[in-house]
């Protein structure tokens, strides 16, 4: 697709409004970047797994906090419009119909080899400058997540997850056992019989 002309100041949200549906694009400070090609299915059953566990212990606790997946638009100001692989919203004012109007609470995004440094780098930076608290990284080739955490507003050195861990959030009183996110069998250590 052709992007209209760039103004002095990037891509608005306006712009944004204007292409076509049938591609998906994000605009970061401006810049768009496009999300082509569609997400691998490795990618998808793992933001399943994610949203199901999510959307589980929700309905266990009575959350007012609501999980959305991909394709909805998270506007964060005029020049940032993303759509992160799952992400949760409390406050229900920046809930409209059409999109979310600023930052979601927890995001959690799914790297594929096309977009690792968007995610790792220029997302990341993003999402602590706009307050998230929470930012989740899962690397689906290499069966691990990391985990970033809002301090005085500066994300900390980011916690790693191995597959046949547990991965408890910070902010949703939510426990991810990776091994099912991840679909791996996870041999469980039987206590062997004490010899006398």
């Amino acid at each position: 697709m052709a992007l209209p002309e760039l103004g002095d100041d990037g891509f608005t949200y306006q712009d944004y409004l204007s292409w076509p549906d049938q591609e998906r694009w994000e605009i970061i400070h401006g810049e768009a970047f496009s999300m082509t090609p569609a997400p691998s299915t490795r990618h998808q059953t793992l933001v399943g797994n994610l949203f199901y566990e999510t959307r589980k212990s929700f309905l266990a606790t009575k959350s007012t906090c609501t999980v959305f997946t991909a394709l909805t638009d998270v506007v964060l100001d005029d020049r940032t419009v993303i759509q992160p692989d799952l992400f949760i919203v409390c406050d229900k004012t920046r809930i409209t119909p059409q999109s979310i109007q600023g930052p979601p609470d927890l995001i959690i995004e799914i790297v594929s080899k096309s977009s690792a440094f968007k995610d790792t780098a220029i997302k990341k930076q993003l999402y602590e400058d706009f307050g998230v608290s929470e930012y989740l990284l899962f690397f689906p080739d290499l069966d691990l997540a990391e985990r970033y955490v809002l301090d005085k507003g500066r994300y900390q050195m980011p916690e790693r997850f191995n597959w046949d861990d547990t991965l408890e959030l910070r902010t949703f009183p939510i426990t991810f056992n990776l091994w099912e996110i991840f679909e791996r069998e996870r041999l469980e250590t039987q206590p062997q019989p004490v010899r006398e």
